[in-house]
């Protein structure tokens, strides 16, 4: 008996740690559905394959069922105990295996008005003799059920053939010397024992409301390369996600990179509501270029060749070498139309034996020619300052007019303590070339340079430069470990939208938020306003939560897909067969899943106008009974406006509505998920809201004035957010341009070059005329743009 419970003391006390996990996974990714092995875990069938402990000759205990039960008709209740260990408990030999995970969960509730207002369980395994190890804990507040919950590894090298659980207070060697104390009478209910299969889909709240970094939260993408189409902007990643395998305690092996081979997109109009496009298979077996095997750092331009627009995806496989594969949109769909890899060794002027030949970087010049910035590394192991501070690892070419070939021999970049990410823009005629930086090869580095590990920029007068130290001009943005605590590499695009400069870059901010402050190498994107000097030179981006400010109300009175997400908890996105009906059939179709109990999404700043909208449309397949869609303004615990109850047949997509009263104006728009625990509810496609009123022709107009060079323009955007077909004619001083047959959900969009340096303030005009409910009528809009001055 002391041997016993000697060895069972120390049995728990090596198993803090492993309590600790468990405690830990309650923040930590959920498992997939496995099967239960516990059976009769809910005592819905009495006492059927239950026992009380019998590990020891003084434990002894008596069970009997009991209608105050936690979940469904029973619950068992456990009295007259002898010992603390003296609780309910299953044989579980042969249902569990050696080296393998598991996940347990259990509900407890003690009621004994003279014992503590808080009293500590343990779910606990004995494998035979005195080996026992705590493998889930709660404490509990009398009266109130409490969740054991937790994961646990069985050793690798533990016997299994005697496996049994059990239900237990802390061990005491004199329990009746208190029997209030430690031998309280309990109820256990709603008992689960299954294989931990880890899910990626994260559970933590990765991005607050309000927040605009990171720009997503339910999954991961580095090196973002931003592309701006049709006043959209697209951003493609490394998709980090590919390498987050998150153990039972919701942490994640560390990112090596080398399974990586897809490309994340996303994109916005907006820039605070981002829709998930999903993944394009770029390299590998299943991808569009089998001849890869990686696809890092993406880069992206379109060019119109022999007629028709085409859109250009380069992408590094990894250090040997870069590749391209051409899309009919900015989604798709791909195609590979080179054969082999676009950048390797045998590239002219591309490879001097130390640099890496990864990290494209496209940019096309206003007379259509294109240019590809690539390369880095380049540590040849001297540490000597010299190469430290001049491994002259990056390269720029000419790209040939199909856009999958080079032209000539590529040209070195000797860019101060240049490192890797290479990006080239333009802005009043002058070339920038940023780049991130290296952490030091050893020599000393020069003081007169960039810092280690961060974004700095050179300026020429030219696309080939030449890009020398003395063309260097600063940083653009230090580390984001200066920002955000954790550190790693460094990578950044520019693109203009609207008349201002934005900048990318990636930070582990989700993986922080994931952890509690650990990070394993996952990379979230981020956004920040880029402004600059009257003499060209950047002034530096600080890396911050807040982001960016949303540049326009989002049109709620058409199709939005539902993976278009502002800030959002506990969900996932996957494709699903057919095109997206919000970005036609070329574009993939995503939906929201793996929607439980609590989890949300959410639409920032969502116009409805001073009619408002009479009805909320949302297009789900049930998985489960008893789920329901809430609809809220301005908080994920505000009010609930309208409820959708998704009430269809199970596994069949429908469109099921709940009418609105009284909601007008800018509200951001929260759809809170609930329905019963436990359980996938719902998958979401779309959602669409119904206007009030629909008289009139509805649209949205903006218009701003902007510096393309020396010259000024304006420009001019209608967004159709009605639900028929509209034409739109645009008027400025300027000029005017007609657009057919403008879909609901579409805009009409035009840039006026006004051949000026300099305007003043004015006014632009939008007539739209549509056929609604058999009567043509026209509407007419006014927008105002601001002064500009380009010289």
């Amino acid at each position: 008996m002391r041997k016993t419970t000697r060895r069972r003391v120390a049995a728990i006390a090596v198993a803090g740690a492993m309590l600790a996990a468990a405690v830990a996974a309650t923040t930590g990714p959920v498992q997939a559905a496995a099967p239960n092995i516990i059976v009769n875990g809910g005592f819905e069938d009495g006492l059927t394959s239950w026992f009380v402990n019998n590990g020891n000759a003084t434990d002894g205990a008596t069970l009997s069922p009991t209608t105050d039960a936690y979940g469904g008709s029973n619950a068992v209740l456990v009295t007259n105990r002898k010992t603390t260990g003296s609780g309910p408990m299953q044989d579980l030999s042969g249902k569990v295996q050696a080296g393998k995970t598991y996940a347990i969960t259990a509900r407890v509730k003690y009621e004994n008005p003279n014992s503590p207002a808080t009293k500590q369980f343990f779910a606990t395994m004995h494998y035979g003799g005195g080996t026992y190890t705590n493998v889930g804990t709660v404490t509990v507040a009398r009266g109130q059920w409490g969740l054991i919950q937790g994961t646990f590894t069985i050793p690798a090298g533990q016997s299994v053939s005697t496996a049994r659980l059990f239900i237990e207070t802390p061990w005491t060697s004199d329990p009746a010397s208190a029997p209030d104390t430690h031998l309280m009478d309990f109820k256990v209910d709603d008992v689960s024992v299954a294989e931990f299969v880890p899910s990626t889909t994260i559970e933590a709240l990765g991005k607050n409301p309000g927040e605009g970094n990171p720009l997503i939260s339910h999954k991961f993408g580095a090196d973002g390369n931003a592309f701006v189409h049709d006043g959209r902007v697209y951003i493609y990643m490394t998709n980090d996600t590919q390498e987050y395998k998150p153990g039972p305690t919701g942490v994640s092996s560390t990112n090596t990179y080398a399974s990586i081979n897809t490309i994340t997109v996303i994109s916005s109009d907006d820039l605070m509501n981002w829709v998930d496009h999903g993944e394009i298979p770029v390299a590998g077996s299943s991808g569009v270029a089998r001849y890869a095997s990686n696809s890092w750092a993406p880069a992206m331009e379109s060019k119109v060749v022999d007629g028709k627009e085409k859109f250009f995806l380069y992408f590094a496989n990894n250090g040997g070498g870069s590749g391209v594969i051409v899309g009919d949109s900015p989604v798709g769909p791909w195609h590979d139309e080179r054969g082999s890899l676009l950048i390797t060794g045998s590239t002219p002027g591309a490879s001097n034996g130390k640099n890496w030949l990864f990290d494209p970087g496209v940019f096309i010049d206003d007379d259509g020619q294109g240019y590809l910035v690539f390369g880095g590394g380049g540590d040849d192991g001297t540490r000597s300052a010299e190469n430290t501070n001049h491994p002259k690892s990056t390269r720029v070419i000419k790209l040939g007019d199909d856009m999958i070939s080079t032209e000539g021999s590529a040209e070195v970049i000797d860019a101060p303590l240049v490192f890797e990410a290479g990006h080239l823009f333009k802005r009043d005629g002058k070339y920038y070339y940023s780049y991130s930086s290296n952490f030091g090869f050893g020599g000393a580095i020069d003081p007169n340079g960039p810092p280690t590990g961060a974004i700095a920029y050179l300026m020429a007068d030219s696309p080939m430069g030449p890009w020398t130290p003395e063309t260097y001009k600063g940083i653009i943005f230090k580390n984001p470990g200066t920002y955000f605590g954790a550190g790693g590499n460094n990578h950044q695009s520019v693109f203009q939208l609207d008349g201002q400069y934005y900048f990318t870059y990636h930070a582990q901010t989700l993986n922080s938020r994931i952890t509690g402050g650990a990070t394993q190498g996952f990379r979230s994107p981020h956004l920040a306003k880029l402004d600059f000097n009257a003499d060209g030179t950047i002034k530096e981006v600080k890396g911050d939560y807040k982001g960016v400010e949303q540049i326009h109300n989002l049109a709620p009175y058409r199709v939005i897909e539902a993976e278009t997400i502002a800030w959002q908890q506990g969900i996932a996105t996957k494709k699903i067969d057919g095109g997206s009906e919000e970005f036609g059939a070329q574009a993939p179709n995503l939906v929201v899943h793996d929607i439980d109990n609590g989890d949300w999404t959410s639409l920032a700043k969502v116009d409805f106008g001073d009619d408002g909208a009479s009805a909320v449309t949302a297009k789900v397949r049930p998985l489960a009974t008893g789920g329901k869609i809430q609809v809220r303004l301005d908080g994920r615990t505000s009010p609930v406006v309208a409820t959708i109850p998704v009430d269809a047949p199970l596994g069949e997509w429908t469109k099921l509505t709940a009418q609105l009263d009284g909601v007008t104006g800018v509200h951001d728009v929260y759809f809170t998920y609930a329905g019963p625990d436990g359980a996938d509810l719902f998958e979401v496609d779309s959602w669409s809201f119904e206007a009030a009123s629909s008289q009139g022709v509805d649209l949205a107009v903006t218009a701003s004035s902007r510096c393309i060079g020396a010259s000024t323009y304006v420009a001019v955007t209608a967004v159709n957010n009605g639900e028929v077909p509209a034409t739109v004619e645009l008027t400025t001083p300027f000029g005017s341009k007609t657009v057919a047959d403008v879909a609901p959900g579409k805009q009409a969009y035009q840039s006026f070059n006004t051949r000026a340096g300099q305007i003043d303030a004015g006014t632009v005009t939008v007539k739209a005329t549509a056929t609604i409910d058999g009567k043509q009528v026209t509407s007419t809009y006014n927008a105002d743009y601001a002064a500009a001055s380009c010289r």
